[in-house]
Order: C-alpha cells, then sequence, then structure tokens
C-alpha cells in the first residue's frame, strides 16, 4: 500500500456525498451493528447536521477509492436558534457548553470519524486528520469540541475508560462541562469493552497497562485532546461517549510535521 497515491478533498459533488455515507454505514451499521435496521435498505448513514451549509464533509481516497471520511460541523445560526442559544452546535443540545466557549474562540464539531477496516493500519487515519486541521485552519477555527466512541453501552466500563484517561493526564484542567443522567443506557449491556479480570485489577486500583478505546486515545495523543467530563450517552448510536476540546494551537508538534508533509509532499525533517 505505500505506492498508493493519496489525497483528501471536501466532499461536493453527489457521488462524493454519496462516498461519505456509505463510508458512514459500513463502519457505524455494518462493522459495529450501531444501526436500526432501516438504515440497512440503502446502507447510508446521513442525519440533518449533514445537509446544513455550515457543515464540511472529508474525504480521503487511496487511489480511486474513497476509504475514509468525516463531517466538521461549523457553528451554525438556525441550529442555535432551535436551541435557544448562541452556539450552534449539535453538542449543545446535549451538554451546557457554556463555560466552555469564550469570547475569541472559533468552534467546530468534528464528528463521523470513519476509515474502512481495511485501511485503518495505513496512512488514512493521519490523511483524515491532516484534512481535518487544514480545512479547520483555512476556516479560521480555533478549537474543536466533539465526543470520542468508547465501544460500549455499559456504564461501569464507560466510566472505567474516564479513570484510565485520568491517570494518564488527559482531563482537561481549564474546562469541565455536567452532563445528564444516562438513564437511557441498557439495563443489561449487550458491548462491553473490559474483560472481567481488567475490571478486577481497576477495583484494586490497578490503572496502569490498561486499555483505553481508539478514538479517545488516538484524539489525546495525536491531537493534545483533553476530556471534560465524565461519560456521556449517545442515545442515537446508544453508546458512551466521552466529551473533549482539542486546541490547534496545541496540537503536538510531531503531528504538525507530519500533517505538514503529507499536505506538501515534503519530510518532517524539512
Amino acid at each position: 500500500m505505500s505506492c498508493i497515491h493519496w489525497r483528501w478533498r471536501v466532499a461536493t459533488t453527489q457521488r462524493e456525498l454519496d462516498d461519505v455515507a456509505r463510508i458512514r454505514w459500513a463502519v457505524f451499521g455494518g462493522e459495529m451493528g450501531l444501526l436500526h435496521a432501516q438504515w440497512s435498505v440503502s446502507r447510508r448513514e446521513m442525519t440533518c447536521i449533514d445537509t446544513l451549509d455550515t457543515t464540511v464533509h472529508l474525504l480521503v481516497h487511496a487511489g480511486s477509492e474513497a476509504v475514509a471520511t468525516m463531517r466538521v460541523a461549523l457553528p451554525n445560526a438556525e441550529v442555535a436558534a432551535n436551541l435557544g442559544g448562541t452556539v450552534g452546535l449539535e453538542m449543545a443540545q446535549r451538554v451546557d457548553l457554556s463555560r466552555v466557549i469564550q469570547p475569541g474562540m472559533s468552534f467546530a464539531e468534528p464528528s463521523r470519524f470513519c476509515v474502512l477496516p481495511k485501511w485503518r493500519r495505513t496512512e488514512a487515519v493521519t490523511w483524515l486528520q491532516t484534512a481535518m486541521y487544514t480545512e479547520s485552519r483555512r476556516r479560521g477555527v480555533t478549537h474543536w469540541i466533539a465526543s470520542a466512541n468508547l465501544e460500549t453501552d455499559s456504564p461501569e466500563d464507560a466510566l472505567l475508560s474516564w479513570q484510565v484517561a485520568a491517570s494518564r493526564g488527559w482531563l482537561s484542567p481549564r474546562w469541565r462541562v455536567d452532563v445528564p443522567d444516562p438513564w437511557q443506557a441498557p439495563v443489561h449491556p449487550r458491548n462491553r469493552f473490559y474483560t472481567p479480570e481488567e475490571r478486577a485489577r481497576a477495583e484494586q486500583g490497578q490503572l496502569d497497562g490498561l486499555r483505553l478505546p481508539r478514538s479517545p486515545s488516538l484524539f489525546a495523543s495525536t491531537m493534545g485532546a483533553r476530556f471534560i467530563s465524565e461519560p456521556l450517552y449517545d442515545a442515537y448510536f446508544q453508546w458512551f461517549t466521552l466529551p473533549l476540546v482539542m486546541a490547534l494551537d496545541e496540537i503536538p508538534a510531531d503531528s504538525l510535521a507530519r500533517f505538514h508533509s503529507l499536505e506538501f509532499g515534503v519530510s518532517p525533517a524539512a
């Protein structure tokens, strides 16, 4: 796969937007089983946020194949009016962002970060991050606010992931939001992330070496994300997530060098 020609672009044509929706269904529906049966008819995943003129869809190609996508939602006046606030981001429907968003900060909400399974150990992930960073900078974004998938519908396992993140120093020292009680979470979880042995270690206070789900680990280590609350239950996907903030000026230098090398075709050392 090293000889493949990689590229990213903002999806604008019907075919590109169709690729976006298909990749999302392949990951969230076909692979993870998080979508209702009604989605399987078209094998596409889209919501009302996707049709707003303030939503940007990013698409990564490996050669001629679309292999990864994500969306970056910018503040929208209509969304703000409908939510009764000024933020205009979907996240504001779920948590109070008034203690996070301050004057001089320009927020966007990245979500639906999807890479087809066979491409996850390639440069596809980094290309998608490069697209996310480059396009956000172009649009004047200073901070991202998002929620990382915890790969479980278990309140116990979600809370343990938050504790592991805290033990690694990944909680935000500046921002904190409150999350609602996860009353919609299932009483009997279908998907546990941790093994009984791992939960037993955690009960003894042994958090070192415990796994963290892929999404929060990726964003914390490569993008400088810091988590701003305990786990939040996502009723749409029926999954726990971990809210976070990423400051574009605080992305690790080695990640920025990698983005630059992909975007401009030069080595990080150059």
